[in-house]
């Protein structure tokens, strides 16, 4: 399999995104539900902390990826649902090296949105990864 990004302006990779992720001879896709910062029963975790829900959210992404037998490297599309995007953009530097150190060459979209699942729920992931 072969993962080439485009890029025809810079200025999302300093976010560590792309604006255009292209695969060949990909074998399998895997479609990944909405992940957030939630314990084992579904309760939200980090209440009112971006970061740290970003970060919770990011591991479990990772661990839907695991169970399929990916890496972040397999991941090439992610989805950010978040309440608060002025938030997201303040706290884009220590959210942005979380995903991009794991080895994730992304496309990605932000959207803001009114609510979550949980009034104590800030962000949502989802993604699509190829193997």
């Amino acid at each position: 399999m072969e993962i080439k990004t485009h890029n025809p302006t810079e200025w999302l990779t300093h976010f560590g995104l792309n604006h255009a992720v292209e695969v060949r001879g990909g074998e399998r896709t895997l479609y990944l539900s909405g992940q957030t910062s939630s314990d084992a029963e579904g309760e939200p975790l980090h209440a009112g902390d971006l970061v740290a829900q970003f970060k919770t959210a990011w591991g479990e992404l990772v661990k839907a990826l695991e169970a399929a037998d990916m890496t972040p490297a397999n991941l090439v599309r992610m989805n950010i649902y978040v309440l608060d995007v002025p938030a997201f953009m303040e706290a884009a530097e220590e959210i942005m090296p979380v995903y991009a150190g794991s080895g994730a060459q992304l496309s990605a979209t932000l959207v803001g949105v009114k609510e979550l699942y949980h009034p104590d729920i800030m962000i949502e992931l989802e993604g699509t990864a190829v193997a």
